[in-house]
């Protein structure tokens, strides 16, 4: 996916399980699909997870992250994730790495939501959650900015987008871009936001949210981009319900969808032969957000 990832395999994780976690040295190892584009996950056993960040820039602030999830963990009404190891490069893997406990959930997907209006109301509970925790030195979030911070890499991937053979009628995509940043920015202080909830950081059980994970973008910022469940995963029909539960104001809801559309406009263009999964989500909102 990214001209500068590092590879990896089960046997890499083995290794540097080995020399740095004997304890866990003897579990199978295998690899997990995901529609992720920050880390390579890997099954350890039954009970955890290795992420190793395909990046530089994914491997950053890993021990901040790990201390955040523990003090934001009880304060949400679902399950994150638990850190229960930091590894350091080694054997030629060039950058920090974790070990997770593993939860069981299934990744939810756009469209495939059975029942969408329970689970609309459980995303709404854990974005209200979050934006309340009442945690002193929150880093600032990725994409907790004013909107208009991304207007030149969304027009960048829009442009890009319109050099495609990509179904999209790139104009109506800039008008829409242009109603959202003409929304006035968040007027409060920030506040603790995911800033990534793509239903590939979404697990689900029988019908509803199972787990909240990937918080390496979380932080202090503008709530309105924990909006994007309605455009990325929740079908039309229960889109007025997630935004009753999340009581936001008009101006809000509006930063959410334009969030929503940069996003998916800047992903498309980067993921379309790398990556089916985002890049199918990201064609499902732009869909979504122009009908809207």
């Amino acid at each position: 996916m990214h001209a500068d990832e590092a590879d990896t395999d089960a046997g890499l994780v083995q290794r540097l399980l080995r020399a740095q976690f004997p304890e866990w040295a003897g579990l199978p190892v295998r690899r997990l699909a995901s529609g992720g584009t920050v880390n390579a996950i890997y099954r350890v056993g039954d009970e955890l997870t290795v992420r190793l960040p395909l990046t530089a820039g994914g491997a950053e602030g890993l021990d901040a992250e790990a201390r955040w999830l523990a003090e934001l963990a009880p304060l949400l009404p679902v399950p994150i994730p638990t850190v229960v190891g930091m590894g350091e490069p080694a054997d030629g893997y060039p950058w920090a790495w974790s070990v997770h406990r593993w939860i069981e959930g299934e990744v939810l997907v756009e469209g495939r939501v059975a029942r969408p209006e329970l689970m609309a109301r459980d995303l709404a509970g854990f974005v209200t959650a979050i934006r309340k925790a009442d945690l002193d030195g929150g880093p600032p979030a990725h994409r907790g900015e004013p909107l208009a911070d991304a207007d030149a890499e969304t027009r960048d991937a829009i442009e890009a987008l319109r050099r495609t053979d990509e179904p999209f009628d790139a104009d109506a995509i800039l008008a829409a871009w242009d109603v959202a940043l003409a929304v006035p920015d968040w007027p409060q202080a920030p506040c603790w936001i995911h800033s990534d909830l793509m239903p590939s950081n979404l697990l689900g059980a029988g019908d509803r949210l199972a787990a909240v994970i990937d918080f390496g973008t979380a932080g202090l910022g503008d709530p309105a981009v924990d909006l994007i469940p309605a455009w990325n995963l929740l079908p039309s029909s229960a889109r007025q319900t997630f935004r009753d539960c999340v009581d936001v104001d008009d101006d809000t809801w509006a930063r959410g969808r334009g969030w929503a559309l940069s996003m998916a406009v800047i992903q498309l263009p980067y993921y379309r032969k790398t990556n089916p999964v985002i890049s199918a989500n990201a064609r499902h909102v732009i869909e979504q957000v122009l009908a809207s």
